[in-house]
């Protein structure tokens, strides 16, 4: 797998050339909706096959499956064309197979309304996915926004571990910490809600929670501890998987890094998986800066690892991208939220050069903008196919559980090319 950033006078055509790849694959591989468009320091993901098949007269896909001995969804991620129309023709080459570093497990976030057939194209390629539709309340009952009844059954059916994801965010990702403190301070509302989680669990045919812990500092980690080992005993007892997704919070001030130095030493042990991840929503109140610092995240990973063991870790990744006004000034300039391919779309539209931080790991650019007979500054940050195979890397190399995605509502093809062109995403039988 190549990552080819566009330079000054290419085309996808002359990529193509230079690669030896077809040009329809590229485009379809990368999901490129302006293929002849493209924007300098964009990327471009060349994907080479260890096996490919070009069909021929009479073929279906079960007949190649069973010819390469393979399973009919290995060649739909492969080939994440066919997964809205399985329909395959003469002279198509499909692959079989890319060449593999080894496994990883992926984790999704989603809502419950999420699109089911962006669901469905999705869903291949994850381990477990977490469902983000409860909200704990101080008195120990759960909040349920809408029915998830037909995400649960259909993860199941692509072989998914459907996962309730149970917070004291509202859906819109709104803080309540007043209402996390309750909770953890008594003992009578842990019981109740723990009741109701089993409840849930139970009615909908969940497989296990994935707790999400917001508020985490050296002064109240004890009390997340304590209410965490009840939770893990009672769930655990009954059969359930337990999770917990914990907001690290990661800063930089002055060009130092700042997180809570908290000892995960307890959690680590009763989790099934931790997964560390920062929520990013369509509001953002902060400072321009990366979307996703690999910088930090590889600082906070050689704290964590001193205390427990990585191979439990599921790194997290947002999938958003932000526009700021310049100057920045807290409450009062305008930040837009925007998909990774609205950010490109947005460079192009502007034509301006997209840039690349190397120590981040992540793209950005600025423009000018004239609004009410002002001209205004923006920046916009998001993170592209380098940013995700950096992540992949620090996977790598401690060895890592595997990488959850927040949040999966929108499908990315080049975010999935190069996860599933490296790795073989584990399935739990």
């Amino acid at each position: 797998m190549l990552i080819h950033v566009v330079k000054p006078g290419e085309t996808i055509q002359s990529i193509a050339n230079d690669y030896e790849v077809p040009l329809t694959r590229l485009i379809l591989d990368n999901g490129l909706n302006t293929p002849y468009q493209l924007v300098t320091g964009q990327c471009i993901v060349i994907a080479n096959a260890k096996i490919t098949y070009t069909v021929k007269q009479g073929d279906t896909l079960i007949g190649i499956a069973s010819y390469f001995n393979v399973e009919i969804n290995q060649i739909l991620i492969n080939n994440p064309f066919l997964m809205e129309k399985q329909y395959i023709y003469p002279g198509q080459t499909l692959v079989i197979a890319y060449p593999k570093k080894g496994k990883i497990t992926t984790h999704g976030n989603t809502v419950p309304y999420i699109d089911i057939d962006t669901l469905k194209k999705t869903l291949p390629y994850l381990t477990y996915l977490s469902v983000l539709n409860y909200t704990a309340t101080k008195e120990g009952e759960i909040i349920t926004y809408n029915d998830d009844t037909d995400i649960i059954k259909t993860a199941k059916e692509y072989g998914v571990v459907p996962l309730m994801l149970l917070t004291t965010l509202t859906i819109q990702g709104e803080a309540d910490i007043r209402t996390a403190y309750d909770i953890l301070l008594n003992e009578t509302f842990q019981n109740k809600q723990i009741d109701n989680i089993l409840k849930i669990l139970k009615t909908k045919g969940y497989k296990g929670i994935n707790i999400s812990f917001e508020y985490i500092s050296i002064s109240n980690f004890k009390l997340y501890e304590t209410y965490f080992t009840k939770i893990e005993k009672r769930l655990k007892d009954e059969g359930y998987l337990v999770f917990v997704t914990i907001n690290t919070n990661i800063t930089n001030i002055d060009n130092q890094i700042y997180f809570e130095r908290v000892d995960y030493t307890i959690l680590g042990q009763l989790a099934n998986n931790i997964i560390f991840m920062n929520y990013e929503w369509a509001t953002n109140i902060n400072p321009p800066s990366p979307i996703s610092s690999i910088y930090n995240i590889n600082a906070f990973l050689e704290y964590a690892g001193k205390l427990i063991s990585l191979d439990r870790v599921i790194i997290g990744l947002a999938t958003i991208g932000y526009d700021w006004e310049l100057p920045y000034s807290a409450g009062l300039s305008r930040v837009y939220p925007l998909t990774l391919e609205r950010a490109v779309d947005l460079a192009r539209n502007k034509e301006v050069i997209i840039q690349f931080d190397e120590k981040s790991q992540t793209p950005f650019y600025k423009y000018m903008q004239e609004s009410n007979g002002r001209t205004i500054e923006h920046i916009v940050w998001f993170i592209d196919a380098r940013s995700i195979n950096s992540l992949l890397d620090l996977v790598m190399k401690y060895k890592l559980h595997g990488i959850g995605i927040f949040n999966i509502t929108i499908y990315n093809p080049q975010l999935w090319l190069v996860i599933n062109s490296q790795f073989d995403i584990e399935k739990i039988k």
